[in-house]
C-alpha cells in the first residue's frame, strides 16, 4: 500500500459530505468499512448509504473492529486497541492488494477527537496519507441550535467527558464543548449560571436536541439521550455550555 486516504464524512448525513470527499471516494480503489459489533450495525450501513450516493466505484471490504480491553489502565487500553486495529487494516489491504489507494471513512473530521491518524502512524511502511476534512460534530451542534461557537472576541475549551468529569470546569474558561462523553458528564458541575446545548445523530434524521439552564435541561437532556441509546444500540453526541452573563 503507498496511498492512505482518510476521509471525512460529517455527522452521518450524505449531504454533509464535500466535493473533495466525494471525488475521492470515486477514485479509491479500497475501501475498508468496520463493524463494531451486534446492536450497532447502523454505523456500517451508514457507510454504505454514503458510498452509494457518492457513486463509489471502489471495492468495499468490511472488517470487525477489536474490542478495548477493560481491564487495563485507560492509556496502555487505547494503545493495544490501535495497535491490534493497525494490523487488521494492514491484514485487509494485504490480502485485497488493491491497485490504487485505500479508503476509510472517518466521522466528522479525521484531526478533531479521532485517532485514524495515529493508527495510521503505526503501519509499516508508513503509506502517503491524504486526508479530507468533514465537517465536525461542533459545526453540526451550533448550526442545529443557530448560536455561535464563541463570544465576540472569545475563547472555546474542546475537552473530553473524562476530563470535565476529573478536573471539572476549566480554570477561566467562558466556553466549554466536550466530546466522547458516555457519563452526562455535565452532572458534576454545580449548574449555577450555566446554559447548555446538546444534540445527538446530529445532522441526521433522528437528531435530538436539548438546551436551557443546565439545572432544568439536565434531567431531560438524561432521560432522552438514555432512550435514544436504547432504541438504536448506540449514540453519538456532544454539547457546549457556556456561563451567563
Amino acid at each position: 500500500m503507498s496511498d492512505l486516504w482518510l476521509i471525512g464524512i460529517g455527522t452521518g448525513n450524505p449531504a454533509h459530505v464535500t466535493l473533495e470527499a466525494r471525488a475521492a471516494l470515486r477514485e479509491a480503489a479500497l475501501v475498508l468499512v468496520p463493524r463494531k459489533g451486534a446492536g450497532k450495525e447502523d454505523l456500517a450501513d451508514l457507510r454504505h448509504q454514503i458510498l452509494s450516493a457518492c457513486d463509489s466505484p471502489a471495492r468495499v471490504v468490511e472488517f470487525d473492529m477489536p474490542v478495548r480491553d477493560e481491564r487495563l489502565p485507560y492509556a496502555e487500553r487505547v494503545a493495544r486497541w490501535h495497535d491490534e486495529i493497525a494490523r487488521l487494516w494492514a491484514d485487509v489491504i494485504a490480502r485485497e492488494a488493491p491497485e490504487g489507494a485505500v479508503a476509510l471513512l472517518v466521522w466528522g473530521d479525521p484531526g478533531l477527537y479521532d485517532s485514524t491518524l495515529r493508527i495510521a502512524a503505526r503501519l509499516n511502511p508508513a503509506p502517503r496519507l491524504r486526508v479530507i476534512p468533514g465537517i465536525t460534530a461542533l459545526q453540526a451542534l451550533t448550526a442545529a441550535h443557530a448560536i455561535p461557537f464563541n463570544t465576540i472576541n472569545g475563547a472555546v475549551t474542546v475537552t473530553t467527558g473524562r476530563r470535565l468529569r476529573d478536573h471539572g470546569w476549566p480554570e477561566g474558561a467562558e466556553t466549554v464543548v466536550v466530546m466522547l462523553d458516555g457519563e452526562c458528564s455535565f452532572t458534576r458541575l454545580a449548574p449555577e449560571g450555566l446554559h447548555i446545548w446538546w444534540g445527538g445523530y446530529l445532522g441526521m434524521p433522528d437528531q435530538v436536541l436539548c438546551s436551557g439552564p443546565l439545572a432544568e435541561a439536565a434531567p431531560r437532556i438524561i432521560a432522552t439521550r438514555a432512550e435514544a441509546r436504547a432504541r438504536h444500540g448506540w449514540i453519538m453526541d456532544t454539547y457546549l455550555l457556556r456561563r451567563s452573563d
